[in-house]
């Protein structure tokens, strides 16, 4: 029998908790934890602060001279409050949510802000069901923002098509801040009707809207703005930034794996000028990355060490600019009423994270990370997502084609592509590779053909079903056999990476949630990841590009000059199949 609280029991309940949290901030009860002889970080001052933290009830109730039943104490260490992501793919980690949290908590992130978009283009509104419930509970308070452009693109084939409709009743969950990046900025500026729609349904509900709109400018940025678009991640150089500034956007300065603007965009944070309305988001974070640099607290480091940045300038952008942006107005700072969400360094030149603290609860102490259960997932949605291959069984037949393709040229670093021209067959000797792409979601067995040039490849196939944004079967090999099969392998394990030679698998990394995550833990996925790497680099896949993550951006049609999608290539400029 389920027990439904009364509305008089629920304020009851609330009122005794916040006459304990009055009784402590005024020294009349013992504090459930305080930090003794801290030194904080004021945001609000912007002074490094001294005196006790209680914590009761999980907040801050009080700075100055405080007990505790229990007292930590914090000489000679800075606490900061905890770090907040502003933006990024969860599943870009390649990891379940709670190794994610795993990973992030020991570099002092108390706060994500995550667009599913990547799950979603899989399975649909069930992809953002299922994250939430991955999500939930977590010691890393995950908040969320609704993928506005699901397929990326018209000429994708992804899982779902989604409209405001399908979104709008995800705006009233108390996890969703509104409307992720409005990739789609061409249909806002031409006043597309469904797209506006997605903006409109966010706002009837007081929700933000965030914006994805690399170099767009004048007019086009006025219209893109007065729609209701207040942020932007995607700015690689001042001048794009400052141009967003001035016209009220907020710009989140992102560092991570596959794009790197904080050296280009470090003006904002060493203005006291400008850096206030800046905050620090990765968009994607790979597990190397992730193990090997950081996470918010790697970005803190740059920017204090290379670059010159105030350290407590910097902790500001890090935690207060985000939550004020997202209206998440208990978090972000060390004061009264605020969540005890606490990242403790040991000084602001090395910056290294020794204690974090969730809610008064420590959860990392120098190496060592408090256990906690991954979230229960409902059957359903745990099912679909290990169910999301329908491809038959696949033939050499599928890759042989004599006609004339587009030839996709690749740039080492960039994922950006040149027009290459066109051929009708594989020349290992000009480094000409057949690449195809599978439709995965729906079986309608599409099988788009073409070539690429410079990925380096002298034998063998390699495959993956993390392809942009759609998520379909990506495949580029020497010979039609391996392509088969590493297609075949990946459908048979329900998704991954795979590197093969002679139908014989040299290297493989399964991701068994949606084809694009997977539940083993970071460190075994790094290890599976960067053996696949070396297994491709072994095939002659040039050492200029990495070969998962370039791979997966070549389907990707709204990113210049050629891609292939399902049906071939296309010149993404004339939005023509060549």
């Amino acid at each position: 029998m389920s027990y439904t609280e009364s509305w008089s029991g629920k304020i009851n309940r609330k009122l005794l908790k916040k006459l304990h949290i009055i009784d402590v901030a005024a020294g009349r009860e013992k504090a459930d934890l305080v930090l003794k002889n801290a030194t904080y970080v004021n945001v609000f001052s912007g002074e490094l602060d001294t005196g006790d933290i209680a914590v009761a009830e999980g907040l801050i109730v009080g700075l100055g001279s405080y007990e505790g039943r229990e007292e930590v104490d914090m000489t000679g260490k800075i606490v900061c409050p905890g770090f907040i992501d502003a933006h990024i793919h969860l599943e870009s980690s390649l990891v379940s949510p709670a190794e994610f949290a795993r990973a992030v908590i020991p570099h002092g992130t108390t706060t994500v802000i995550t667009d599913p978009h990547e799950i979603t283009n899989v399975m649909g509104t069930d992809g953002i069901d299922y994250m939430l419930c991955a999500t939930e509970g977590l010691p890393v308070d995950t908040q969320f923002m609704i993928p506005s452009c699901v397929p990326a693109s018209a000429l994708d084939e992804s899982g779902a098509n989604l409209d405001y409709r399908d979104i709008d009743s995800f705006f009233d969950h108390p996890r969703v801040l509104g409307l992720a990046e409005m990739m789609n900025f061409p249909g806002v500026i031409s006043a597309d009707a469904p797209t506006v729609a997605k903006i409109i349904a966010s706002q009837a509900h007081h929700k933000k809207i965030d914006g994805h709109a690399p170099g767009l400018s004048g007019t086009d940025l006025n219209a893109y703005i007065a729609a209701g678009v207040y942020s932007d991640h995607e700015c690689a150089d001042i001048d794009d930034a400052m141009q967003k500034l001035r016209l009220g956007q907020f710009i989140m300065i992102r560092e991570g794996t596959a794009a790197r603007n904080l050296e280009a965009l470090m003006p904002l944070i060493q203005s006291q000028k400008y850096f206030s309305r800046c905050m620090f988001c990765t968009d994607d974070k790979h597990p190397n990355d992730l193990l090997e640099k950081g996470h918010i607290d790697y970005i803190c480091r740059e920017a204090i060490n290379k670059y010159g940045a105030d350290p407590i300038l910097t902790v500001k952008v890090a935690c207060h600019h985000a939550a004020r942006y997202f209206l998440l107005n208990n978090r972000g700072a060390i004061a009264p009423g605020y969540l005890a969400d606490f990242a403790i360094i040991d000084n602001f030149k090395d910056f290294n994270v020794q204690m974090v603290f969730k809610k008064g609860e420590l959860y990392y102490n120098d190496g060592a990370l408090k256990d906690f259960p991954a979230p229960a997932i409902e059957d359903y949605l745990d099912e679909r997502a290990h169910d999301t291959f329908h491809v038959r069984h696949l033939t050499e037949s599928d890759f042989e084609d004599v006609r004339q393709r587009g030839v996709i040229g690749m740039i080492p670093g960039e994922i950006v592509t040149t027009d290459n021209g066109y051929a009708d067959r594989v020349d290992l000797e000009k480094d000409i590779l057949k690449i195809a792409v599978i439709e995965r979601h729906k079986n309608t067995h599409h099988i788009g053909l073409g070539y690429i040039q410079g990925y380096g490849l002298k034998s063998g196939a390699v495959a993956t079903s993390i392809s942009h944004d759609s998520h379909n079967i990506i495949v580029v090999g020497t010979n039609a056999d391996d392509m088969a099969f590493a297609a075949n392998y990946i459908v048979e394990n329900h998704g991954g990476i795979v590197v093969v030679k002679d139908g014989k698998v040299l290297s493989s990394v399964v991701l068994e949630i949606a084809g694009i995550m997977s539940d083993e833990p970071l460190t075994k996925m790094n290890e599976e990841l960067e053996a696949a790497k070396d297994a491709a680099f072994g095939l002659g896949v040039s050492r200029g590009i990495d070969p998962f993550m370039t791979l997966s951006f070549m389907a990707l049609p709204v990113i210049p000059k050629l891609r292939i999608t399902t049906r071939g290539v296309i010149d993404v400029e004339t939005q023509q199949y060549v």
